[in-house]
């Protein structure tokens, strides 16, 4: 309509078809039109085709045609010719280069009919009766498209051809922008649009909406929020005005700034404290600023004897805060005196202080501090002080009593003055009397030193003694009650424990090698079977678990505890590192298991089942059970911490580095805990190196009891379902066939373990998958000699995988082989590379040497030749103190026997 001259378009054919005509429209506006009335004439195809038309990003374009149609029944004698339709077509093409049409590229939109025809009358009385038809076009494959109007026998006038297409405009929604989007291809066809958020603004949720093919935003999604300092006004963003604030996103507008603080500038995040006014770092920006409180009040003091109580008054002043909190410093403040219930961070208004020393002058100082008194500006925290004279008191108990010259009717006792003799020791008594008694008839002695000897007594009695000590104060309490029996008179043969341990070394020379310490795992290198030892107690026969718990664990307050990082993940949880400091001893580095939250019964049961099994363990290479968290949540399992982590890790990042001494001396270690968990009649079920903790001083000790019931609670279990409870590689075949746990079991484990350290933390039996293991143990095949191994290691291997679990050694001969071994070094050199051993069912192991023959055997009975003590030490890197034993008059293996813990 409005081209004011010639459009120009194709017309086919060229002449007698469509021409382009200039009318007037109802208003006398002239107006251009392409018209054909060729109704007298059958079979008319006349083409009119437009421009080439840029598609401009658009998938689906809209033509909107206005037209007008003669109606044929106004034509007389066209009956037949005449129609009153004609057709859409369109063909894409990237560029305008088509000169003429053709008509088979065009791919037909539609036939378009008129809802109204107009009459000759009507065109005389100058009323069009425009017709208004719309089609849409899918055009997606090139740069741009050509329409084309096929006649077909109408009387028709193009009037108007408008082209079209929609996009969804550009938009703010949620605070995000979406811009001018072009619709989709289809009519039912959604278009993902992301928006980005507007100025002073940050996502809560990726901003999207889809576009729809009618033009309309649909189904916002997500959205922004304004940057703190900034609220959201009329869809934008704006700065908080002086004296608001805003301090984050998610806030929902700017507030008013909180008491005894203002903000001076526009967006402000959080509003600053006005002068001696302070804010801590945990308050929240909405929390009024608050000052430190003042002094405690009304401070007194009550003394009894060594002790003290301290009780106050709150501050007069608390600053606006209800976090305030006292501590308690001491002038003439010595390390083991006790504050109860604490000496910082306390909540109540009372202490009592213990332990202090008797007639001595001490002050003490109370401190009120709350969460801003460590603020920049702040100040010292305000105190109060009082001085007080502690009054005379009894002695502490006696902590140590030693027995010598024990015969047949008398021994010597000595022992050591209290901790706190609080004065001068005027005199010690000493009560004694026979164990069986209990008390129902004792015996006085009263002496000036401290030492007494006791005569009149009878042999082979075990005696219990106590001593006190007395000052002007009176007597203090009595010693715990130490134990000693008298001989029987007979002569026997002295059966000496060979002890080396750090806490007993006096030599004055450097600290001991590392070979020294791993060798020695525990406090005898031969242990005695020990009449009388307590037999393991099943926490699983308790009808109550906690029960089990409160009798075999120490309850630890979770106070004590500080984490410091977490180390690992167990089965029920994480594993931290920490400390404990438990009152009134020193602060230990300590291993915490804790329980994850949303646990069941039965896992609170199987975790406490654990430390219910540790507690009732006591042995140098057992992992150590400190105390139980039960009552707070997370319920928590405190253990001694081994710096080294298991043992399969550690020797893998220290392949190589160990002498055979020291391998069998960790292997010495792990036999005598297991030694000692036989001798209670407790079977481990998962012995394996991944199971052993190692310390700093490369002491080896069994850990992990978590598996000791599992296959019990369900008998039907088996190694094809359960496998994750049984570790095959390291399990013996009646065992993983039967179910058959026993000591014997375990000592098949410890030749996998054996195995495991002399090759460095290899994993057993490679890559082969369990079911292959249990075919080849089935079969008869055994782990191979690793690399550089002792044939005596191998062997003792060997023992330990007899498929009869009968002929395998027990724990205590395992024990008395190794400790034949490190004895005798020179039994280690020979590897499973060189000559092989003769080996003798009984168990007997010969190695014919050079000029000697050297006899190791797990039969306690065997005599074995030992080096001298040059050749022993020199063997385990010690030669350095020969001249220092030397000196002191031990020059042989039998006279180092004799070393007393002096």
């Amino acid at each position: 309509r409005t081209v004011p001259g010639e459009l120009k378009w194709a017309a086919s054919p060229s002449e007698g078809g469509w021409e382009e005509v200039s009318i007037m429209d109802e208003k006398n506006i002239p107006i251009r039109t392409y018209q054909v009335c060729n109704v007298l004439e059958p079979n008319q195809n006349n083409w009119l085709r437009t421009d080439w038309i840029p598609r401009s990003g658009a998938q689906r374009v809209y033509v909107e045609v206005k037209f007008t149609l003669r109606d044929c029944n106004s034509l007389p004698g066209v009956t037949g010719t005449c129609k009153e339709t004609f057709n859409l077509y369109y063909h894409e093409s990237n560029e305008d280069r088509e000169s003429y049409i053709k008509e088979n590229s065009f791919i037909k939109v539609d036939t378009v009919a008129a809802d109204e025809s107009f009459t000759q009358v009507d065109v005389g009385d100058r009323i069009m009766k425009l017709n208004t038809e719309v089609r849409d076009v899918k055009v997606t494959t090139r740069k741009g498209f050509y329409l084309a109007f096929q006649d077909v026998g109408a009387c028709i006038a193009l009037v108007s051809v408008r082209v079209f297409y929609k996009t969804c405009p550009l938009t703010v929604r949620n605070l995000a922008t979406f811009p001018d989007t072009i619709t989709g291809a289809d009519t039912s066809s959604l278009v993902e649009v992301r928006g980005s958020c507007v100025n002073q603004s940050e996502e809560r949720e990726e901003p999207k909406m889809y576009c729809g093919a009618d033009g309309e935003w649909l189904v916002p999604i997500g959205g922004c929020l304004c940057n703190p300092g900034y609220e959201e006004k009329g869809g934008a963003c704006k700065a908080c005005s002086a004296g608001f604030y805003k301090a984050k996103s998610t806030d929902p507008g700017c507030a008013k700034c909180p008491p005894h603080s203002h903000s001076l500038r526009d967006g402000a995040t959080v509003c600053d404290c006005h002068s001696g006014f302070f804010r801590a770092d945990s308050d929240p920006p909405s929390m009024a600023c608050t000052q430190p409180p003042s002094a405690p009040q009304q401070l007194i003091s009550v003394v009894n004897e060594t002790s003290v109580v301290l009780e106050w008054a709150p501050p007069h002043r608390l600053g606006g805060r209800s976090d305030t909190s006292y501590s308690l410093d001491t002038m003439g403040w010595e390390c083991n005196v006790l504050f109860s219930p604490g000496q910082a961070g306390l909540k109540t208004t009372r202490v009592v202080v213990s332990e202090l020393r008797a007639h001595t002058h001490y002050t003490f100082i109370v401190h009120a501090r709350n969460g801003v008194s460590q603020a920049s500006g702040a100040g010292a925290a305000q105190s109060v002080s009082v001085s007080v004279t502690t009054n005379q008191a009894t002695p502490s108990p006696v902590s140590f009593i030693q027995a010598t010259d024990v015969t047949r009717h008398s021994l010597s006792l000595s022992w050591q003055q209290p901790d706190r003799p609080n004065g001068v020791i005027l005199e010690y008594e000493v009560k004694f009397y026979e164990k069986d008694q209990r008390e129902r008839s004792y015996r006085i002695m009263r002496t000036f030193s401290r030492s007494v000897d006791v005569t009149g007594l009878n042999p082979l009695t075990v005696y219990v003694f106590h001593v006190r000590a007395r000052t002007a104060a009176g007597y203090g309490e009595f010693s715990t009650p130490f134990e000693f029996s008298t001989n029987s008179g007979i002569h026997t043969a002295m059966f000496t424990v060979f002890i080396i341990s750090r806490s007993y070394t006096t030599i004055s020379h450097p600290p001991l090698h590392p070979s020294f310490s791993s060798l020695v795992s525990s406090p005898a290198l031969a242990s005695p079977t020990v009449a009388g030892v307590k037999i393991y107690v099943d926490p699983f026969t308790y009808e109550d678990p906690d029960q089990a718990i409160h009798e075999f664990a120490k309850e630890i307050d979770v106070s004590c505890i500080h984490i410091e990082k977490v180390i690992g993940m167990g089965e029920f949880g994480e594993v931290c590192s920490g400390r404990l400091r438990a009152q009134g001893k020193r602060e230990i580095y300590v291993a915490i298991k804790s329980l994850k939250a949303g646990y069941s019964d039965k896992q609170r049961r199987d975790f406490l089942s654990e430390a219910s099994i540790m507690g009732q363990f006591d042995h140098p290479n057992i992992i150590r059970l400190e105390g139980v968290v039960t009552r707070c949540k997370p319920l928590m399992i405190i253990t001694e911490y081994m710096e080294n982590g298991s043992l399969d890790a550690f020797l893998r990042k220290h392949d190589g580095q160990f002498t055979v001494i020291q391998l069998v001396g960790m292997l010495r270690g792990i036999a005598s805990g297991m030694k000692y968990l036989s001798d209670m009649n407790y079977v481990h079920r998962d012995l394996a190196a991944r199971n052993i903790l190692v310390n700093s001083n490369l002491v080896c000790k069994v850990s992990d009891f978590g598996l000791s019931r599992v296959l019990e609670d369900d008998p039907e279990a088996a190694y094809t379902t359960r496998v994750r409870h049984i570790p095959i590689r390291w399990t013996a075949p009646e065992a993983i066939a039967y179910r058959k746990f026993t000591t014997a079991s375990d000592v098949w484990s410890y030749g996998i373990v054996m195995w495991e350290v002399v090759s460095y933390g290899e994993r057993p039996y490679w890559d082969m998958n369990n079911q292959d293991v249990i075919k080849a143990i089935e079969e008869g095949y055994r782990l191979p000699a690793p690399m550089d191994c002792p044939v005596v290691l191998h062997q003792l291997m060997l023992d330990c995988w007899e498929r009869d679990r009968a002929e395998r050694p027990t724990f205590s001969q395992i024990l008395n082989m190794l400790d034949k071994l490190i004895r005798n070094p020179g039994t280690l050199r020979r590897t499973g590379g060189e000559r092989y051993l003769k080996y003798i069912p009984t168990g007997t192991m010969l190695e014919s040497g050079v000029g000697s023959e050297v006899c190791v055997s797990v039969i306690p009975e065997m005599c074995v030749p030992e080096w001298s003590l040059c050749e022993w030490l020199q063997s385990i890197g010690l030669e350095r103190y020969r001249d220092t034993l030397a000196a002191a008059g031990y020059t042989s293996l039998d006279s180092l026997l004799a070393l007393t813990h002096q």
